[in-house]
């Protein structure tokens, strides 16, 4: 434990302040997305836009910059979706259903296998394990969000499970800590959106 409070503390000490930045704005997109507040999306833009290079750049976690880089794509693509209206109504929340799950479990399984298969094969990842898995979980987190899926915060909070010790042990410990925020919002995100759900079918 002393170690481990050595390594947080030391972290904190090297944290760059466009990490700082970074942070900031994805926690700041995460209560958007619990508000059902387009906003998620411009916010979350600038944290993922900075995280793809970091994750180049610095750490050397190519999983997780692709995915980084999925996240403005889709971000874009979540904006359009939510702000278009349907008979005067913007896309409301819903769950999966059965093909859902299926789709979304395929596509997890499917997403995982490949970018372990590339990270073991052609980078010189030291993490490909936990990099595609923490990945693929979020390549589905952010598909189910653009469709206003409760279940998006379920892979949300996988994501962020598994995030928190893959960062701390690449030394980027302030984003370490914000997965641990993350963590904590995504499960009071779920809680929110299933009320939401329960008020609208009242």
């Amino acid at each position: 434990m002393q170690e481990i409070y050595q390594q947080f503390i030391e972290g904190m000490k090297n944290t760059s302040g466009l990490e700082y930045v970074a942070v900031f704005f994805g926690i700041v997109s995460v209560l958007y997305s619990r508000k059902e507040n387009i906003l998620v999306y411009p916010t979350g833009i600038i944290n993922t836009v900075l995280y793809t290079w970091f994750c180049f750049s610095w750490w050397n976690l190519y999983a997780e910059g692709s995915l980084n880089f999925y996240y403005t794509a889709m971000s874009l693509y979540g904006w359009y979706v939510w702000s278009r209206k349907k008979d005067g109504k913007t896309l409301a929340i819903t769950y999966n259903t059965k093909k859902d799950w299926i789709i979304c479990i395929t596509f997890f399984i499917i997403s995982w296998v490949v970018l372990f298969f590339i990270l073991k094969n052609y980078t010189n990842s030291s993490v490909p394990l936990g990099d595609s898995f923490a990945s693929a979980a979020a390549y589905t987190g952010m598909w189910q969000m653009t469709r206003k899926k409760v279940e998006n915060w379920i892979w949300w909070i996988i994501t962020n499970i598994a995030s928190i010790p893959l960062y701390f042990y690449k030394g980027a410990v302030f984003t370490s800590v914000q997965y641990l925020i993350f963590l904590i919002l995504a499960v009071i995100g779920l809680v929110e959106w299933i009320k939401k759900t329960k008020k609208v079918s009242a």
